[in-house]
């Protein structure tokens, strides 16, 4: 009985390297024992392998029923359980014709609507619109938070990251139960218990080079909220390439700074801004500056909010603008951008045209 324990044991352990699922893994135990049963009813008593595998078919039949048993009862308790949670959950919503809201999103949205800016034709562009957000941290979390409960029908959210408890002073949408919890999957995971009316996606892997352009290809949108240079860089020539919109923010200290770059419609593209990134050394991270722990909401907001704006066409976007925000001394500003025709990444697609 020991080789054949041996045998399943390296059975279950191989398919669970190889991610095979554990319905097969139990089938190919039940192909070993049944093969094993067999085996004993074929082969006369005092045969090598009938010896080596147990001398008694009895213990095999005893053992093949116990298993059956055993799973007979999963299957049952598996269907009470499916039936309890359908009884427990609320009846569906009724099917809705297709660019309408159903009556939970009217009720839900009700203040969105009522605003002749947006109305009910630009609370169904939010549904529609796929946004992506870079980094679920200080400016990911309320950027995350406002566009899920303003109905953006579809956000994705990348952050390689893992939660860790200097982060809760300012990145609201992790909690203490999410210490250790990769970002992308705690961000989605409050994103998604906000408002049921919405499609989450995370990758929880930082966003590179390899795999920009397929993953912006499937986004109308993009929020920067990373906290590196290079990523910023990164995601500036990804929108570009793709003709997509990037709203960036950033900040330090006390003070901060949101854009929404658009050259494919007129506007300077980040590169037109900032060429070049900055002397190490010459800007500090948050981690050797320290941080407000509010500001990042007050500008993770507004590029909420600049996000809405733009996806409903309501009022004037930040397009060939940026807000700078100082939380100190509680001053706001806004300054021209203009793109160049020397931009390494857009060629100032963004210059007026004679």
């Amino acid at each position: 009985m020991i080789v054949v324990g041996a045998m399943a044991a390296v059975i279950w352990v191989v398919g669970w390297a190889l991610g095979t699922p554990r319905q097969a893994r139990l089938l190919m135990l039940g192909i070993l024992l049944t093969a094993v049963v067999a085996l004993h009813v074929i082969v006369g008593e005092g045969h090598p392998l009938r010896e080596q595998t147990g001398s008694d078919p009895r213990l095999w039949l005893l053992l093949v029923a116990a298993v059956a048993l055993a799973w007979g009862y999963g299957q049952v308790l598996g269907r009470v359980r499916v039936e309890a949670t359908r009884r427990q959950a609320p009846p569906p919503e009724p099917s809705r014709v297709p660019g309408t809201l159903s009556e939970a999103e009217l009720s839900r949205y009700a203040r969105h609507i009522t605003l002749r800016e947006i109305g009910g034709m630009g609370q169904r562009a939010l549904r529609d619109a796929r946004v992506l957000v870079v980094g679920a941290g200080g400016l990911g979390s309320p950027a995350i938070l406002y566009l899920g409960a303003a109905g953006v029908g579809h956000l994705g959210i990348i952050d390689g990251d893992e939660v860790e408890r200097s982060n809760l002073q300012r990145q609201v949408i992790h909690g203490e139960a999410d210490l250790g919890r990769l970002k992308a999957r705690s961000a989605g995971d409050s994103a998604a218990s906000l408002n049921p009316h919405i499609t989450v996606r995370t990758y929880s892997r930082r966003f590179t080079a390899d795999i920009a352009s397929e993953l912006l290809a499937g986004y109308d949108l993009v929020l920067d909220g990373s906290d590196s240079f290079g990523t910023r860089g990164l995601v500036n020539r990804a929108a570009v390439a793709a003709g997509v919109p990037l709203i960036a923010g950033a900040l330090t200290a006390w003070e901060g700074q949101v854009s929404l770059y658009d050259p494919a419609r007129g506007g300077p593209c980040y590169a037109c801004v900032f060429p070049e990134e900055p002397a190490p050394g010459l800007v500090p991270s948050c981690a050797e500056a320290g941080v407000a722990g509010p500001l990042p909401g007050v500008v993770g907001s507004l590029m909420a909010l600049e996000a809405v704006k733009h996806l409903a066409q309501a009022g004037e976007t930040l397009r060939g603008r940026m807000l700078l925000f100082d939380g100190l001394h509680a001053e706001a500003r806004t300054i021209g951008l203009e793109a160049r025709a020397d931009c390494p990444v857009c060629g100032g697609r963004g210059l007026p045209r004679a």
